[in-house]
This record gives structure tokens, sequence and C-alpha cells, in this order.
């Protein structure tokens, strides 16, 4: 398979963004939410900051950028990757179970937010299609950087530990069900991930609940 730079290098661009930018802005989002309501491990740790040296996870980041890039070699603008966990002390936090959600739900909402700041120049672009001819590189980043906030949001939010979204549900639920629930998927919600994620081959589950939602997401935002 060739490699076109035409897609490539927007993705490498996107890819450095987000390392820099997006990842940081997420978990930046958690530690300031958690700070806010009384918990100031973050703080004491060194991550209430935008610096992303201090977000940056090896493994985590260097998984962001082979599936992205990888993706949108063969046409698409799918990755997965995570910046480090921010510390979170939940005994800390004003509200209970409520203020553990707001936390968790702080950085899904930063990368809508992110997605949202992308999208309006985009919109304009749209709207101005001489501008896409002149700058297509530009739209084309735009359009990338879009995406993968719209699909970091979706997959944060999925109700599996040990992603944001868990703690989102355990707050909805009563406390008899949840000291039911949230031991097993705590143990087994990473290979509960995977199955989600992988299985079954070529149609796996997460796929099917992702990319519909990513699709109208991004027509809202974008407006196409």
């Amino acid at each position: 398979m060739s490699l076109d730079p035409n897609e490539i290098i927007p993705a490498v661009i996107v890819v450095a963004i987000m390392l820099l930018v997006g990842l940081p802005i997420h978990e930046f989002s958690h530690a300031l939410a958690a700070y806010r309501l009384g918990d100031g491990t973050a703080k004491l740790f060194g991550r209430l900051t935008l610096n992303p040296i201090a977000h940056f996870d090896p493994v985590g980041g260097t998984l962001l950028a082979v599936t992205f890039i990888g993706s949108a070699a063969s046409g698409g603008a799918i990755g997965f990757g995570w910046a480090k966990p921010t510390p979170v002390n939940p005994m800390n936090l004003e509200g209970g179970h409520r203020g553990e959600a707001i936390v968790a739900a702080a950085g899904p909402l930063s990368n809508l937010a992110l997605a949202i700041a992308g999208a309006i120049p985009l919109r304009f672009m749209i709207a101005n299609p001489h501008l896409i001819d002149q700058l297509p590189m530009v739209a084309q980043v735009l359009s990338l950087f879009v995406q993968i906030n719209i699909l970091l949001m979706i997959f944060n939010l999925f109700p599996i530990p040990p992603l944001d979204g868990s703690k989102v549900m355990f707050a909805f639920m009563d406390r008899r069900t949840e000291y039911q629930i949230r031991p097993f998927l705590e143990q087994y919600g990473f290979f509960i991930l995977l199955a989600v994620l992988f299985l079954p081959p070529g149609n796996p589950i997460g796929g099917r609940i992702i990319y519909p939602i990513l699709d109208a997401l991004y027509s809202l935002l974008v407006g196409v």
C-alpha cells in the first residue's frame, strides 16, 4: 500500500496537536473539576497544569499515533490512545458520587468543546469552498481534529471501567446495585472493553456503536 502524503501529513499534525493540547486539556479538566470540588490530589501530583509533559503516557501516546495515522493511511479517521490518568480521591469530593461523576464527565466534555472549536472554522471554510481549494491541508487537519475529539468523547463515555463513563453510570445507580456490580466491572472491565472493541472480528460491537454517533455529531457540528 502506497502512503499518500495528503492523508498522512494532516494525521501527523492532528496527533501532535492532540498530544500537546487535546489530551492535556482532557486530563487538566479532570484535575480542575476535582480541585473545584475539594480534592487537591491532582494538584499535589503536579497534574493541575496544561503542561503536556505532566500528562504524557508513552504507551497511550504511541498507540494514539500508530492507530490514528495508520487509519488515516487507509482513508479512515479512527484512533485510540490515552494520557496519564489523573489521580483523584473520591473521598475528598463534595457531593459524593455526584462529584465523582462531574469529575469523570469533565474530560469527555472537554473533547466536545475542542471538537466544537475545530468545527467553527471548518464550517466557515465549507461555506466558502474557495478557502478549501486554497488551503486543503488546513481543512483536512480541522476535519480530522473534529473527528478524533468526537471519537475520544464517545469512547471515554463507554460505561466500562476504567473509562470515564463508568463513573458517570455508577453515580446514577442505587448504592446496593453499585456495590454488586462495580467490583466485577472494575476487575474485568479491561477485558470487556477489548471484547467490545474487537469482537466479533470485522464488525465489532464498539464500531457499531461509535460510527453512527460519530457521523451524526460530525454532521451536526460541521453542517455537512
